[in-house]
């Protein structure tokens, strides 16, 4: 019997995909990348804003048709989606045979044992359970690097934002089981260690009292194979002096701050109910700054939100302006129920949120290849991701300043026999909005 796994969403999302696919194959189901060949088809959704919602259901949808042109049994919905919507989800789609919530992701032999009799079943859970250094768990990552799920949750309530309704509380794991994960990962390989969580900042504050990441991090950088560790989804509230002085002073973590500040005028951030103010951003960038030499910062930002003026919005872009941040992403405001800001008057039509969408997009693009110009001539260490099959000798892959997926690449010429895993010294020759192109050393 043979299972395949959709996983849509988020990098938090795909740890609990890679965790289903370990169980799966524990219980003796062989896994297969190829829907036609699945007698079980598992779609793990998202659900954090409408576009998302869209694209779990559609991609629902259309493997459903391997019911007819394939093998598939069973068609399970798992993840937030499930999780959101549960019962509702079942009734409304016929074609999904299983339902399973964020909650729940530890019983999938259950709903595929159902599902094979001919059952319809919906497992959502209490949202309480979080996988740890015993779950089997399948990357699906390239074998180099992982993610590293250090706490499930979510307790800061943003008004706009269904995550702490979707995935429960914030819930820590403890220091020694993630030290033991990551331990297991060095030995088969990994290189690049990726810390996720909703708010990674926090890490620890359920479990002793104080935010305890640097704690986590000092075990960390001992593991003797692990070359990089980087730190993602960093909120400014708990981003401390400690953790500063330890990113400056510790090789293995690279000098790369993730921080989601979402907008900067202080009267939106009160209605996002988010802890900062634009003076204490700029004075934690400040700090950041001038102690991590070289330290590449990425923020994300959201325009759009109920009642933003044309005042706040130039507030914004002045931010961005005066700030120069080396990435961003900017997101359009999506209304989701259950949440404090669908209430709030002040909607702000779809032309303007897509114009204000483009036009910071069109800043932080020329802001970014000023950056990346700035470089050329320095030195990187690139971790290798591969081989362009279209032009001889040229490798790409990412520096320091690059996290998986949602930054751009670096491409390094002339560099024979390169091979994934592998990190080469090279120079910049040119920056570009996104990717830098880079010669070999030696």
């Amino acid at each position: 019997m043979k299972a395949g796994i959709i996983s849509l969403g988020c990098a938090k999302n795909l740890v609990d995909t890679e965790v289903m696919l370990g169980l799966l194959r524990k219980s003796g189901i062989e896994l297969t990348k190829k829907p036609r060949e699945a007698d079980i088809l598992i779609v793990n959704t998202c659900a954090f804003i409408e576009t998302a919602k869209k694209e779990s259901i559609t991609t629902v949808l259309n493997m459903a048709e391997y019911k007819t042109m394939g093998k598939c049994r069973a068609l399970i919905v798992a993840g937030c989606l499930g999780q959101r919507y549960g019962q509702t989800l079942l009734d409304e789609m016929p074609e999904a045979d299983a339902i399973i919530g964020t909650g729940a992701w530890h019983r999938i032999m259950e709903a595929v044992q159902e599902t094979l009799k001919g059952k319809r079943v919906i497992l959502i859970g209490e949202n309480e359970t979080i996988y740890d250094a015993k779950t089997p768990r399948i990357l699906t990552t390239p074998g180099y690097t992982a993610y590293l799920k250090i706490a499930e949750g979510c307790d800061n309530r943003c008004s706009f934002c269904a995550i702490p309704m979707i995935r429960g509380r914030y819930r820590s794991r403890r220091v020694e089981d993630i030290v033991e994960e990551a331990k297991r990962l060095a030995a088969g390989g990994v290189k690049e260690l990726n810390l996720i969580a909703q708010d990674t900042t926090a890490y620890g504050r359920d479990l002793y009292g104080e935010p305890s990441l640097t704690r986590l991090l000092r075990e960390l950088v001992k593991i003797e194979d692990v070359r990089w560790i980087r730190t993602l989804y960093s909120y400014p509230r708990f981003f401390t002096d400690e953790l500063i002085d330890l990113i400056a002073s510790e090789e293995k973590l690279v000098k790369y701050v993730d921080l989601p500040l979402q907008h900067a005028d202080d009267e939106l951030l009160r209605q996002m109910r988010r802890a900062d103010t634009r003076a204490s951003m700029e004075a934690l960038l400040r700090k950041i700054r001038d102690r991590i030499p070289g330290v590449a910062v990425r923020s994300t930002f959201i325009v759009g939100f109920p009642g933003e003026t044309d005042e706040q919005f130039s507030a914004l872009y002045s931010f961005l302006e005066e700030q120069r941040f080396d990435k961003a992403g900017v997101f359009t405001y999506s209304a989701e129920e259950g949440t404090a800001a669908a209430e709030l008057p002040g909607e702000i039509s779809e032309d303007v949120m897509q114009e204000r969408y483009h036009e910071l997009m069109s800043l932080q693009c020329k802001i970014s290849e000023e950056i990346n110009q700035s470089l050329e001539g320095k030195e990187l260490d690139v971790l290798i991701e591969g081989s362009d099959e279209e032009q001889e000798n040229v490798a790409y892959g990412r520096s320091y300043r690059e996290a998986p997926e949602v930054d751009g690449q670096v491409f390094v010429e002339g560099l024979e026999k390169a091979q994934p895993g592998e990190i080469v010294r090279a120079r910049v020759a040119q920056g570009f909005t996104y990717d830098i192109v880079c010669e070999p050393l030696n």
